[in-house]
């Protein structure tokens, strides 16, 4: 067995991208060798100083994917972010440390660049807590059971003055970007999206060559606007009689009003044939069932963790979002990464500001910095934690007064996966 010593962790040239593009299909569990045509698409997220792999006698077996975001805090400011996405260990060089090396070498670039967090999307639940990162965000998908809903399926015109037209990918890529730029800047939780992320959902840049283009819908206001926009595809399934038994899975669906997103589910509702619309990923406390008659036509088909979120700076991710309530609250905060521990005062004023200095001032609360990352955007109870061991209380009260000051009114959500 080769030592962990010998092999190399580093930078990938652009000349190595085909065999880390390998090495990433062989992780993910597809074909190891993709078209030339998608390796071409996929080079286009080449940023040099952005990959990293594991060679091991010139071969590569680990990949590593960063790249610069912004995520919004609660009260709308952005914060700057680093990505991490594309993480893969190939089979035979599982427990080597290859995961360690790159991801604290990627964190301490981070740090060092600005970057106040580090963001990704957790397939597997135990592997990244112990780098920082606590979960942030939930995400929960329905499926309505459209026959239920009590909707009058010959009524997909909105009631409220606006309208529902049928685009094309080219209106998607014109129109989508401000969209959704105003949706993430009202949303703690969402992510910036590139121009690539716009070509790969239009299909104007492809990354599998079985790319099946989605129907797209755009809602306007009675005043002309667009408010809304969805993307989904829909099954081709028959029962006994010739019975048609389709389902609409939705790939995205952006509202920026309550009522764009009530027209475009009730639209998805009154598409000829269709008996099941899936929700895709939603946030957990989406208005979805309750735009309809019957809400439990809408059943809970998963819900989990989603965006996870990891601490480099607490000064600028504390002072970056807004608070609920005014009053003081002193954080020992742990690190086992060595980049965001120590005491810190945070104070929060009566207009929602706040403001986060270092302190020797006595600890109310004791947590680690994965802790710090799951109440940071307001989707989850100091209480709670404190009741599962995960957050100690040094002065009695401390955990309700967090959840005074951090929980927020709806929940923070990301509508992206990366």
């Amino acid at each position: 067995m080769t030592s962990r010593a010998d092999i190399d962790v580093r930078l990938i040239t652009e000349s190595e991208f085909a065999d880390w593009n390998r090495a990433l299909n062989t992780g993910f569990l597809n074909a190891p060798t993709s078209p030339q045509e998608v390796v071409d698409a996929r080079r286009r997220h080449f940023l040099p100083g952005r990959l990293l792999g594991a060679f091991d006698d010139g071969r590569c077996v680990a990949t590593f994917r960063s790249f610069a975001q912004e995520l919004t805090a609660v009260g709308g400011a952005t914060v700057s972010a680093a990505a991490v996405t594309n993480v893969t260990v190939t089979a035979t060089h599982r427990r080597r440390g290859l995961l360690t090396r790159m991801m604290t070498g990627e964190l301490a670039a981070a740090k060092d660049n600005g970057d106040v967090v580090a963001t990704l999307i957790a397939a597997e639940y135990p592997i990244y807590g112990r780098y920082g990162f606590g979960p942030a965000t939930s995400a929960t998908e329905w499926t309505v059971d459209v026959p239920r809903t009590g909707l009058d399926p010959r009524r997909s015109v909105p009631d409220d003055g606006g309208r529902i037209d049928l685009v094309d990918g080219e209106d998607v890529h014109k129109l989508g970007p401000d969209l959704h730029e105003r949706l993430r800047r009202a949303r703690p939780g969402a992510v910036s999206r590139t121009d690539v992320w716009w070509r790969l959902a239009t299909g104007a840049l492809r990354f599998h060559p079985t790319w099946s283009e989605p129907c797209f819908a755009v809602y306007r206001s009675a005043a002309g606007e667009v408010e809304g926009m969805v993307a989904y595809t829909a099954d081709d399934t028959w029962g006994d009689a010739k019975q048609p038994l389709n389902t609409v899975s939705v790939k995205w669906l952006i509202g920026v009003t309550p009522a764009a997103e009530r027209a475009l589910w009730h639209y998805l509702c009154s598409i000829d044939w269709v008996v099941k619309v899936k929700s895709g990923w939603r946030a957990p406390d989406d208005l979805l069932p309750h735009f309809l008659p019957d809400p439990r036509a809408a059943a809970v088909t998963t819900q989990a963790d989603w965006l996870w979120v990891r601490i480099l700076d607490v000064v600028k991710a504390l002072e970056a979002r807004t608070y609920e309530a005014p009053g003081a609250l002193v954080l020992e905060v742990s690190d086992g990464g060595g980049l965001a521990g120590g005491r810190y005062r945070l104070q929060a004023s009566e207009d929602g500001t706040g403001s986060c200095t270092p302190t020797t001032g006595s600890a109310d609360l004791t947590l680690d910095v994965a802790e710090l990352a799951t109440l940071w955007l307001g989707d989850e109870s100091a209480v709670r934690l404190a009741a599962l061991g995960r957050v100690r209380e040094e002065r009695a009260g401390a955990a309700r007064q967090a959840d005074a000051l951090l929980r927020t009114s709806r929940r923070p959500w990301c509508p992206d996966m990366f």
